[in-house]
């Protein structure tokens, strides 16, 4: 019995000592094989299939030259960029596994007055200056043969988009050629100069390009395309046309035929154009806030879009700043979640959140030749309701909501043989600017027109612009780099994974796609639509019932003599009296029903929230109450 304590020391030391070199075996172990675990449900970490498709496609060495400061003076930027830095050489070991050795990997400290520092700057890494003036190098080269790919900078709040960036690089490195990727808009996307005098009154700066546009020269030639244009250049594979308000015939001649030949259209129309109210002409003010549409063109294809109308939709609802900027709820400023999204298409098939303010719907059947294919879509707890009303008061749209039972056609593709929109050839007013008349003008110009496609094409078409400006998609963030930009959701990635896979490899959209990643709660948007649903007929019924009581009271009123209005009968007092009584109950009524939806809501916010927080408490206690029970058990066997 003397010895037991001894032993009991003796097996803890034991324990202790083997359980410190099972550590640093592992940590050993780990350090060599490079693996890791991805416990995020969307798998953010793990490579996506697109990238191992592009890796998978390698013939012949690909070299990755990352340069990273590992040394220099430890400061709050650098530890964390350090930090950062370290996650990239994991993905980069990751790629490299991944390739089965076509993906050879070189790592330089560029330090100053160094050949890796010279080797930088040829690569075009030329690194950030810090705040402490220190000169910091966090970037990397992609090279075949002579192709070079260079990401000057890896900046830390583009982490979610590094497999995209990194894939891209040797997706450039590999097919160097870019395809050219008309834009087509009336909108300054390309960016506007400041007009001088503005810029001496007011110190004003011109508008830089759409990042839309910006993105895009990365991956793809893009070329301006003239709103007035007759024809449209071969060598453009994707038109790119955002909102073309106003568009005259000769120009949609010109769309007509580059589909015909084989050229692919997407187009971004809308109803209700916030970014024209946004985007001001800096001599001459406002644009005209009108809406947008391809009606010639639309017709033929046996679809119409409705500018008159927007979306409403109560499960897919966002809140936006109202009056002193309190926040309000806009059921026609919609933000998508994958219940209106199509998860089985692969332009759409890796987003989850789309944002559509005022958008439109498609309607109508595509004619023989044709199919469709929908990309976007709302819920059946949506209505079409005037454009106006919904940005000038969203709480009415409430108040008056009645479900459609349908769904709404907010984005679609259509593919197939497309037939001309016009069967008579060019426009007249076109053929009548043609230089040569004398030979029959309108016959003459028309002698190489198109009637129809000699091969199946694509067209995708979505009921919103608005989407696509950089207020609408994405978030400004402050750095000590600069400002910098964030998706907020999957606007962006929309309309690139269209230009993506209409230009052929579409392996990026994948990898592109994981970029963005949102949660919203969707059941509590269900939750409140029903708790909605619920009271606001009550409301409404209360509402109408005060309008008649007022009404009424207004007609007793008027009823009397001019010289009389002042002067009540005993019967007309006992019936003002009983209106104004009715009309005070009413109201109270109606504030309790407001107090009770408000209540609801609040309670259903409240059960969720408690939920989330208990949960894992609950499920540990319940784990450790089971393993204390079992064990005890088995103790009181022995």
């Amino acid at each position: 019995m003397k010895n037991k304590p001894l032993e009991t020391v003796l097996y803890s030391t034991i324990g202790v000592a083997a359980m410190g070199l099972i550590l640093i075996a592992v940590n050993v172990i780990s350090s060599v094989v490079k693996e890791r675990v991805d416990l995020t449900q969307e798998k953010a970490y793990t490579l996506s299939p697109g990238t191992r498709a592009i890796l998978g496609k390698l013939d012949s060495t690909v070299k990755v030259r990352f340069y990273f400061s590992q040394s220099g003076q430890a400061t709050p930027e650098t530890v964390y960029l350090k930090s950062y830095a370290k996650r990239v050489e994991d993905l980069i070991a990751e790629f490299r596994q991944a390739s089965k050795g076509r993906l050879l990997v070189e790592k330089f400290d560029p330090q100053p007055d160094s050949d890796a520092e010279d080797a930088a700057r040829l690569d075009g890494v030329d690194g950030e200056i810090l705040s402490n003036g220190e000169r910091f190098y966090l970037g990397l080269a992609v090279s075949q043969l002579d192709e070079v790919q260079t990401i000057p900078f890896l900046a830390p709040n583009r982490e979610r988009l590094l497999e995209y960036d990194l894939a891209r690089a040797i997706s450039r490195v590999v097919t160097p050629s870019k395809p050219v990727v008309g834009v087509m808009s009336p909108l300054p996307v390309f960016g506007m100069a400041a007009n001088p005098m503005m810029m001496r009154m007011q110190q004003q700066q011109g508008q830089q390009p759409w990042v839309l546009i910006n993105e895009l020269k990365n991956d793809f030639t893009v070329r301006r395309v003239e709103m007035d244009v007759e024809s449209i250049e071969q060598d453009l594979k994707v038109l790119l046309l955002i909102h073309p308000r106003e568009i005259s015939e000769k120009a949609q001649f010109a769309i007509d035929q580059f589909i015909l030949r084989g050229g692919k259209l997407i187009a971004f129309l809308d109803p209700l154009p916030l970014i024209d109210s946004r985007e001001q002409n800096q001599m001459f003010g406002s644009i005209p806030n009108t809406g947008s549409n391809l009606e010639k063109l639309l017709k033929a294809w046996g679809l119409s879009f409705d500018t008159s109308k927007v979306v409403a939709d109560m499960n897919f609802k966002m809140q936006i700043g109202g009056r002193n900027n309190q926040p309000q709820d806009a059921p026609a400023f919609l933000s998508l979640t994958p219940d209106g999204i199509n998860g089985e298409d692969i332009i759409t098939s890796q987003i989850d959140n789309i944002w559509l303010p005022f958008a439109g719907a498609f309607s109508g059947t595509p004619v023989e030749g044709l199919k469709q294919t929908v990309l976007l879509r709302s819920t059946p707890q949506s209505q079409l309701v005037d454009g106006f009303m919904a940005n000038l008061a969203g709480e009415n749209i409430i108040k008056e909501f009645k479900a459609s039972g349908t769904e709404q056609t907010l984005a679609l593709r259509l593919t197939g043989r497309f037939k001309t929109a016009f069967p008579d050839g060019k426009p007249k007013e076109t053929a009548a600017n043609d230089a040569d008349k004398k030979d029959g003008g309108n016959e003459s110009s028309n002698a190489t027109w198109l009637k129809e496609s000699s091969s199946e094409n694509a067209v995708i078409l979505v009921g919103d612009a608005d989407m696509l400006f950089d207020h609408f998609a994405l978030r400004q963030i402050q750095s000590p780099f600069g400002t910098m930009s964030t998706p907020m959701n999957g606007n962006l990635n929309l309309a690139q994974n269209a230009i993506e896979q209409l230009t052929g490899d579409s392996n990026l959209i994948g990898v592109r796609s994981r970029a963005v990643q949102n949660r919203p709660f969707t059941l509590v948007k269900k939750m409140q639509a029903e708790a909605e649903a619920n009271y606001q007929s009550r409301i409404r019924e209360l509402e109408q019932s005060l309008a008649d009581t007022q009404r009424q009271l207004n007609e007793l009123q008027q009823k009397k003599e001019a010289g009389q209005r002042f002067i009540l009968s005993p019967e007309q007092q006992t019936a003002l009296e009983a209106f104004r009584k009715k009309e005070a109950e009413v109201k109270v009524q109606l504030k309790e029903e407001r107090k009770k939806l408000r209540r609801e809501i609040d309670s259903l916010q409240n059960r969720l929230t408690w939920f989330n927080i208990a949960t894992m408490p609950v499920l540990v206690s319940a784990s450790g109450l089971a393993l204390a029970y079992f064990k005890r058990k088995r103790t009181s066997a022995k």
